[in-house]
């Protein structure tokens, strides 16, 4: 059964940064991708921001020059580090990899930007 912990999110300023983690519970090369996610109170989940076994990214437009995904293979981890942070970022982020057709998601770490 694939794991996957979520860490680093909490309450940040508007304008401010903050680094998530994503630590896999095996080698994340055995993945197809692996991404980021976030669902707002009331909202669907959506994309952030995704990276594939080979490397290539892809992200939301809404994200898109302040988000970047990445990933440290001897660690078996995938961050995503987010600048320039507005209230609309606020969200639960899920981390998700998948296997072929499976999804495997962890239980979210919640962001809030706020002043």
């Amino acid at each position: 059964q694939v794991q996957l912990v979520e860490s680093g999110g909490g309450l940040v300023q508007p304008g401010g940064s903050l680094r998530l983690s994503c630590a896999a519970s095996e080698n994340i090369f055995n993945f197809n991708d692996m991404g980021w996610y976030r669902q707002a109170p009331g909202e669907e989940r959506e994309l952030v921001a995704t990276i594939t076994v080979g490397g290539t990214t892809n992200y939301g437009d809404s994200v898109k020059g302040r988000f970047t995904i990445s990933r440290e293979t001897a660690m078996n981890t995938v961050y995503l580090q987010m600048n320039n942070l507005k209230p609309e970022d606020t969200a639960v982020y899920y981390c998700r990899a998948r296997i072929l057709s499976r999804h495997h998601w962890g239980q979210g770490t919640q962001v809030a930007v706020s002043s």
